[in-house]
């Protein structure tokens, strides 16, 4: 088939799929030049607004996710013009799977996959119900035992917010499972583990779900909530689920810990828990930092004055800079960083999570000369600089 004809198939098969509403997703990948300004991802789906029926799509480029709402009447023509610019798609209908592939010269095969399971091309709510790690509806032995479910598996109303969180902190963790070691038991550090919502549901996915060897010290300052997520774990014969009293910076423990969880650790204490996470080259690394203070005391820049000058204002460009320097100095010391939205700011303003992947291909040289520039300029020497000597 040439070139021509391929694209009067393509054509064709778009102009069926829009008029008669079959669209269930797509989704593009392999940018056809990578010299372009192009997200390595695009996927769209239909979704109902309030004033209709419209078609999100979603690109990730660069760490980042970008949403783009396109109404019926134009679907046709942004997958056209998106086709031009993506070497392969998969579109998925209710009665099967075709992929589209573009060869050198631009032309379009379409290849018609085994039938899917029949599926409806029903447009989803835009607040539709999320598919979550955790199901409601799905008995989770530990969360009945928090008082998260009931023993039929129904989310208690009252712990929405909590489940929520829960799913979102798993989903984070489901992201990067493959970068975890293998052939050998999982170690892994909660810091600062409080009540131990997160750390129950991190043994589950990883012990349960997941099938991984793996042991999970829980840490913490207060005796009577040790005591109590020790006597959970012991009632639901989870053995490699340990929970200990003791202080995030006396903390010795074990020579290999291959990831590191500190959630709502306090000013410094998120930084005394990077900075062990970095000596042991954890694979991996999860904060939550909360109640930045320290950097609201040194920043000193009288170019900011009109907006330091406000204590609310300074407090959180304090907070912003204190993760900005966490990130980058995780960078230099060989990590991929990310920061992340934990959860909703309506829920609370302590949302972003840093998530910190051990790698070898981190250009540190670039990296070093623009966060040395950033940090003179507030005049500021964090304590993860200090402490590390």
């Amino acid at each position: 088939m040439n070139g021509s004809a391929q694209s009067q198939e393509w054509l064709t098969f778009l102009e069926e799929i829009v008029v008669e509403g079959r669209l269930i997703q797509v989704i593009f990948s392999s940018p056809r030049r990578k010299d372009e300004d192009i997200a390595r991802k695009l996927t769209v789906r239909p979704i109902k607004l309030k004033n209709g029926l419209f078609y999100q799509f979603e690109r990730h480029h660069l760490n980042k996710v970008f949403h783009e709402n396109v109404a019926a009447e134009e679907l046709k023509d942004q997958l056209q013009l998106t086709m031009e610019r993506y070497k392969q798609a998969l579109f998925k209908t209710p009665d099967a799977d075709i992929q589209i592939l573009a060869n050198k010269k631009g032309g379009l095969s379409l290849l018609t996959q085994a039938k899917a399971t029949k599926r409806e091309a029903v447009p989803q709510e835009h607040n539709r119900n999320k598919s979550y790690v955790l199901p409601d509806g799905e008995a989770v032995p530990f969360l009945i035992a928090l008082g998260v479910m009931t023993a039929e598996g129904r989310v208690v109303k009252a712990k929405y917010d909590k489940f929520r969180q829960i799913n979102r902190f798993l989903e984070m963790v489901s992201d990067v499972i493959s970068e975890l070691p293998r052939g050998k038991r999982l170690n892994i550090v909660d810091f600062g583990c409080g009540k131990s919502y997160l750390t129950f549901a991190l043994y589950h996915l990883l012990a349960i779900k997941e099938q991984l060897p793996v042991r999970i010290i829980g840490l913490d300052l207060k005796k009577d909530v040790i005591e109590t997520c020790s006597k959970l774990a012991a009632e639901l014969k989870w053995d490699d689920l340990v929970f200990s009293v003791g202080d995030i910076s006396d903390y010795e423990g074990d020579t290999s810990i291959d990831m590191v969880v500190t959630l709502h650790a306090c000013d410094t204490a998120t930084d005394a828990a990077l900075l062990k996470a970095i000596s042991w080259e954890s694979s991996v690394i999860l904060s939550v930092p909360c109640c930045q203070h320290e950097l609201f005391r040194q920043i000193n820049q009288p170019l900011l004055k009109p907006l330091l000058k406000h204590g609310i204002l300074k407090e959180r460009f304090s907070a912003l800079v204190t993760d900005a320097i966490r990130a980058n100095l995780l960078e230099l010391a060989g990590y991929r960083t990310q920061l992340l939205e934990f959860i909703d700011l309506e829920h609370t303003p302590k949302n972003i999570l840093i998530r910190a992947v051990k790698s070898e291909k981190i250009n540190t040289a670039e990296i070093k000369g623009e966060y040395e520039q950033f940090r003179d300029f507030l005049g500021v020497l964090p304590y993860m600089e200090r402490e590390k000597g």
